[in-house]
């Protein structure tokens, strides 16, 4: 990738907690090639953004007619939010790298990640993160909304379910992101 090709580009780090990834079998593999994708971006001066999911003591965010969070506002009451809002060692940020806290599954949703992007200069994403049918999907479905050029690191995206997994990473966002491995997005084949 040339300096022309990630100019005002950031690299999207989402959902990558340790919580999280204990919930997914044998993720070895996908941390190594998110490290990968970070460790690129960095030497390319690309910058890192942080997502991270979170919420207050007893987590008064979560509202019961949230089909999908509700259940958790119960396994949220006696977390401690600092330990699960902690991202794995193998990916955490570095020192002045940015991490941005979300209230919901996309990463802009209760967060001031718009902000952060505007403020960088930033126009095109590179998204990677756990689960491809959870924050990938609502934060690509709603940066192309607001109009944000994205690439999808695929291989760099775990879900719980690989069909569902590879129906969004070969039919469903590369009609609005283009889809890469790590690989071709590091340049290293």
């Amino acid at each position: 990738m040339d300096q022309l090709n990630h100019q005002n580009t950031a690299l999207l780090v989402m959902d990558m907690q340790a919580g999280i990834l204990r919930m997914y079998p044998d993720t070895t593999a996908f941390i190594g090639k998110v490290a990968n994708a970070i460790t690129n971006a960095r030497e390319k001066k690309i910058p890192v953004i942080y997502v991270v999911i979170g919420f207050r003591a007893g987590a008064p965010e979560l509202n019961m007619n949230n089909k999908s969070l509700a259940t958790a506002r119960e396994r949220f009451a006696n977390v401690d939010m600092n330990e699960w809002m902690s991202v794995h060692p193998d990916v955490a940020p570095q020192p002045g790298e940015i991490t941005v806290t979300k209230r919901r599954v996309s990463a802009f949703t209760g967060s001031d990640l718009e902000v952060v992007l505007r403020s960088q200069g930033i126009q095109h994403m590179v998204l990677t993160g756990i689960a491809t049918s959870g924050v990938v999907l609502s934060t690509l479905r709603e940066a192309a909304d607001k109009d944000y050029r994205i690439t999808v690191l695929a291989d760099c995206c775990a879900d719980a379910d690989e069909e569902v997994h590879r129906v969004l990473t070969i039919k469903v966002f590369p009609r609005q992101a283009e889809v890469l491995s790590h690989q071709q997005w590091t340049g290293n084949r």
